[in-house]
């Protein structure tokens, strides 16, 4: 079973308007209908979907095991976050101004919401096992996700390290992955460290269909399939360094890396905003997601570079602050009050996360903006928040004035370049495509695709790793077919973490020839 959040959220709308569809006058309606189709109501129509499976139990009485595949790391923790938080704001007695729309249906699930919490921290019904590849920064990224999730009473019992490179493996690429796997897992933070641990080899296929998958429950080697099999033709794959030479000739301007989890989105955009800044331009390096990191030590030495983040937690005891500093201050106590309940809401995450992101796009008319975004499904609900702004500005404002919003930004391919970075896998590559889809209905159109991590690039001469290389021609013509500009990343002997690393990433090269799988 699927969770569709924009099906799930039709059908809360569907469910909060249809007692009062008859009764309102159309203007009432189309006000609360324009308060439900924000981003506050996906997350809470995707969440009631989450919590009524851990709740219910006649929903899943007919099976032994329900196993929940998460979003990525930073949208997870949010979503395991908020049955405490509608919880406490529900006992507290908030909850009737803040998201009029979304909220008006938020009582009817307290119960819901206190077992869903309940299971979340029982062990003996909910086993929470985090996953991660044997990389430094995924691994501690996986530590402090485990902490965070301490911090509200789900502990993570278990621990699988996927697609390990065995040691029989041999040849400068496979060396240089073998060292940096087992120094990563030597380094691993101690709270994950001590976890139930079990690791799966790196298999020679792709992890699509049954027979790929039942490789997984296998110690046995899986041999890779003829990927270079059918009629071949050859394409040249461009560096990243062409790219940035046309992002330098604008001059200022935002470029936005997008993705799935785990793709590389943080690098790319690091690895933009180190080329740009050393070749002397003004460039702020920003990030969306919730859950990454990205290094300030980027910019020690140079001095054309700033590197920010927009922290959801800072970001909205910042907007909480202003509001009653400047609402506030007119207010007698008891609206004073009011009003600091009515801030307390997870709502309000939204518009201060909104306003910060709103303010990084608006830089860009000065200078580069590089800004690393959230996971998919996040980055989608950010978006839906800037065209409900985008609507609601265009709605209040008189006939002819002119007016400028953070999706005309957005949408200005002059002013906005978007890149898609993807990995060569299937199902990356289809969640992206599923992004541009999903871009483009907002008007929004990719300016590129970058695909990172690439072996077929890297040529390399282990039997298992040309195995998954010869894999990757078939992906790599789809994004080729996908979009007019495609850079590609080697997989490199060196984890692109610092920065002569990150630099090296952008550095002039001659364009590869690899050969690709032409199906049809």
């Amino acid at each position: 079973m699927e969770i569709d959040p924009e099906e799930a959220a039709q059908a809360y709308r569907d469910r909060i308007l249809a007692p009062v569809i008859n009764i309102l006058p159309a203007k009432d309606l189309a006000a609360i209908t324009e308060q439900l189709s924000g981003s506050c109501t996906t997350e809470i129509a995707s969440f009631n979907e989450f919590t009524d499976l851990l709740s219910d139990p006649a929903m899943t009485q007919t099976y032994d095991h329900v196993i929940f595949d998460t979003a990525p790391t930073g949208h997870t923790i949010r979503l395991l976050q908020l049955p405490g938080e509608w919880t406490s704001f529900l006992d507290a007695g908030k909850g009737d101004a803040s998201c009029l729309g979304p909220m008006s249906g938020l009582d009817k699930q307290r119960s819901t919401y206190r077992g869903a919490l309940e299971a979340l921290k029982d062990p003996a019904r909910t086993r929470l096992i985090l996953v991660a590849r044997a990389q430094e920064t995924t691994l501690t990224e996986l530590g402090r996700t485990h902490a965070e999730l301490a911090e509200t009473d789900i502990n993570a019992t278990h621990l699988v390290i996927n697609g390990v490179l065995p040691d029989t493996e041999k040849g400068d690429l496979a060396d240089a992955i073998h060292t940096r796997e087992q120094t990563a897992l030597d380094a691993m933070p101690e709270p994950i460290a001590g976890l139930v641990r079990d690791t799966i080899p790196l298999k020679a296929m792709n992890m699509v269909g049954l027979p790929a998958l039942r490789t997984l429950l296998s110690s046995a080697p899986a041999q890779p399939e003829d990927a270079m099999g059918g009629i071949s033709a050859t394409m040249d794959l461009p560096g990243l360094d062409d790219q940035i030479r046309q992002i330098e000739a604008d001059g200022r301007g935002l470029v936005m890396t997008m993705g799935k989890g785990g793709v590389g989105k943080t690098t790319v955009a690091s690895a933009i905003a180190l080329a740009l800044a050393t070749r002397g331009h003004d460039v702020l390096l920003t990030t969306t997601d919730p859950a990454a990191h990205v290094s300030h030590a980027l910019a020690e030495g140079i001095p054309t570079l700033e590197v920010a983040s927009i922290n959801p937690e800072v970001a909205t005891q910042q907007y909480r602050d202003n509001v009653m500093a400047t609402k506030g201050t007119h207010l007698d106590a008891p609206g004073r009050e009011a009003l600091a309940e009515d801030l307390m809401s997870p709502c309000t995450e939204e518009i201060a996360v909104f306003q910060q992101f709103s303010d990084a796009v608006r830089q860009a008319r000065r200078r580069f903006v590089i800004m690393d975004t959230a996971p998919t499904g996040h980055t989608l609900l950010l978006m839906d928040a800037t065209g409900s702004y985008h609507r609601d500005i265009a709605r209040h404002m008189d006939n002819g004035a002119a007016f400028i919003t953070p999706l005309m930004r957005l949408q200005d391919p002059d002013y906005t370049k978007v890149i898609i970075v993807t990995l060569p896998e299937t199902t990356p590559i289809l969640e992206a495509q599923g992004l541009q889809s999903d871009l483009e209905r907002a008007g929004i159109h990719p300016w590129s695709w970058v695909v990172n991590n690439s072996l077929a690039a890297a040529h390399p001469t282990s039997p298992l790793l040309a195995g998954r290389a010869a894999t990757e021609h078939e992906q790599l013509a789809t994004v080729a077919r996908t979009s007019r500009q495609v850079a590609v990343i080697a997989t490199q002997l060196h984890e692109p973490t610092n920065r002569t690393h990150l630099i090296s990433l952008t550095a002039p090269s001659v364009p590869d020839q690899v050969a690709m799988r032409r199906t049809g």
